[in-house]
């Protein structure tokens, strides 16, 4: 398989000029490693190995591993309500949110980003610089006094402020800022020693820049598009061994306990197109069985796909520092597992 899907690899990025790198591990061994492209164009510094890539709402499911580690801990339960464990205020929410409402995007609550009524990302910071976009708390005032989208458990819509407010329970339950908590309790056990959540005025080296990519063929670079230090909701870099790093450690209880790694990984929410939702991952079926495990992430100059195939036990992981590319080069491997 290993030559075969290295091929196909290199034909697709051909096709579609694909910008990342791509990690493919059965077991534990590597089927395929490839990069492709620039991490800084004007300089043309390649994409390497260890390059660190953003992977925007692909981190979500970090969040999610840090709320089920405060559970294990007592802190919290995953049916204790908003109200009970933040003393923020929202004066519009519905007294019966949940954390597990939170985590399955079923709260009702208001999202700081509607993609049902904004297409581009880009116009959030027009009224509110990017700049001060630094603490999970320079969020609040873009949702906080909005009005609900429906009652709690209603049905799924994919929602990043309830992600916020996710990681402000962290900070409070935790008693530490949130990108530090997921260092010393993720990132650190999951032997993810090259990632972070880097604020993109202060990029540590060998981390792509985003790219965005214009018809005409001119581009510019995502520094003006995104929040300046990502958080809860996404935002997050990690390389691609980093990340498949991660899925061993989550499969194999050194994260969270068996019993709630399978709550995480249980399908809650089901979405329009048929995929799941558990607790911070997408979930795929075929006949009613599993089929993969995946998180993704999209910003501009950021796209992100990976997964975990439980019957063959497959991790694949392919980021880019391009607004797309990531989904196509997935599915290729895809077809060849």
């Amino acid at each position: 398989m290993g030559n075969n899907l290295i091929e196909k690899i290199v034909n697709i990025q051909k096709e579609i000029q694909f910008s990342g790198s791509t990690f493919v591990k059965q077991g534990k061994t590597v089927l395929a490693q490839s990069c492709f492209g620039y991490a800084n164009r004007a300089d043309q510094i390649e994409n390497v190995v260890g390059t660190r890539y953003g992977i925007a709402s692909g981190c979500k499911i970090f969040t999610a591993v840090a709320i089920g580690q405060l559970v294990e801990k007592g802190r919290l339960s995953f049916e204790t309500k908003l109200n009970e464990c933040l003393d923020l205020s929202f004066p519009h929410y519905h007294e019966d949110i949940t954390v597990h409402h939170l985590l399955t995007h079923t709260s009702g609550i208001p999202d700081y980003f509607d993609e049902e009524t904004m297409d581009d990302f880009e116009e959030l910071w027009i009224e509110k610089p990017m700049y001060h976009m630094r603490r999970l708390q320079d969020f609040l005032p873009l949702f906080q006094n909005e009005q609900m989208k429906c009652n709690p458990g209603e049905k799924f819509h994919y929602n990043n402020a309830g992600f916020i407010v996710l990681g402000l329970i962290v900070e409070k339950l935790s008693g530490l800022v949130f990108t530090d908590y997921i260092q010393k309790y993720i990132f650190e056990k999951a032997g993810m020693e090259n990632s972070g959540y880097f604020a993109l005025d202060s990029l540590p080296g060998k981390t792509a820049i985003g790219y965005i990519d214009n018809e005409d063929g001119s581009w510019k670079t995502n520094m003006y598009s995104l929040p300046i230090q990502g958080g809860s909701d996404g935002g997050a870099f990690v390389t691609v061994e980093d990340m498949e790093s991660f899925w061993d450690s989550l499969i194999n209880h050194k994260l969270l306990s068996k019993s709630t790694t399978n709550k995480l990984l249980t399908p809650y929410a089901q979405e329009e197109d048929g995929d799941y939702y558990g607790y911070g991952v997408w979930i795929k079926k075929k006949e009613e069985n599993v089929y993969k495990y995946h998180v993704m992430g999209y910003d501009p100059g950021v796209s992100f796909h990976s997964a975990y195939y439980p019957t063959s036990d497959i991790r694949v992981v392919v980021c880019a520092n391009k607004s797309k590319g990531a989904y196509k080069v997935m599915s290729e491997i895809e077809k060849s597992c």
